[in-house]
């Protein structure tokens, strides 16, 4: 069994503040893809609501996860987190049941 590690993550954003977060985290997603052990990595928009940003995100192990996490811009945007967001992350944790479609 892999031990394969995936998550959707929803950020619901201080309306004021989605230009900014979008603008943000659209750097990160490109390097992010790079990483060792990133499978897949979107973000994505709700079309109904723009504030709503979601995260979808496969990683080869918790320890590839971590390295990501612990990078500098993440851990320093985790600490400043909320004064981006409305509410706190809502994680869902997932079991990838098919194979990547990613061409790498």
């Amino acid at each position: 069994m892999s031990e394969r590690l995936g998550f959707i993550l929803h950020a619901k954003t201080r309306p004021e503040k989605a230009a900014a977060f979008e603008a943000l985290f659209r750097a990160y997603v490109e390097p992010s893809r790079v990483e060792p052990g990133c499978i897949e990595y979107h973000m994505l928009r709700d079309k109904e609501d723009p504030t709503l940003f979601i995260f979808y995100e496969i990683w080869a192990s918790q320890a590839h996860l971590d390295v990501h996490s612990n990078l500098p811009h993440m851990k320093q945007f985790f600490e400043q987190r909320m004064e981006f967001l409305e509410r706190d992350f809502d994680i869902r944790s997932i079991d990838m049941l098919s194979e990547s479609s990613a061409s790498r």
